[in-house]
């Protein structure tokens, strides 16, 4: 990763760097059709979480957003900075808190699946309709039993 991108924690009930989120959340759902999350709804869901960021001087290009019990709610990175192992990074800050880590994602998100398959991450169920719109999605869960720290060290380093 670039020696210019910084991280930051923005702790619940903080609204630092909530539009800069959810200008890069409107961003990559106007280029990939995901993440369609209302206004309101991200903002507050935000404000309840834990929020790991990687910015670029003051440009913000990843961010995940986590309630206490290691439950993903948002995770983004900027198409212009995948690959350069940020998403990784990000996982890997949440594991550093929590014993498993899981989330929903869109049956039709393809790189958000590959991504958390790459990971380690296992479909437990699929739920119908599960999105606003009408949308499936995946529940994923990493947990401790994979040896999730292990793993996601192991990703890191590379």
């Amino acid at each position: 990763m670039s020696v210019n991108i910084d991280s930051r924690v923005v702790a619940p009930g903080s609204d630092e760097y909530v539009d800069e989120a959810w200008r890069l959340k409107e961003r990559i759902n106007s280029q990939e059709g995901v993440l369609k999350q209302r206004h309101d709804f991200f903002t507050d869901a935000y404000r309840r979480s834990t929020v790991h960021c990687y910015l670029q001087e003051d440009d913000l290009v990843g961010f995940a957003a986590v309630r206490r019990d290691g439950y993903i709610l948002f995770l983004a990175v900027s198409t212009e900075f995948r690959g350069q192992g940020i998403g990784k990074r990000l996982v890997a800050r949440v594991a550093d808190d929590n014993e498993s880590i899981t989330c929903h994602a869109r049956t039709s998100n393809e790189n958000a699946l590959e991504f958390y398959e790459h990971l380690g991450f296992e479909i437990k169920r699929r739920i119908n309709g599960y999105y606003e719109d009408g949308g499936d999605a995946y529940y994923l869960k990493l947990g401790s039993d994979s040896g999730l720290a292990d793993r996601i060290s192991e990703f890191v380093r590379r």
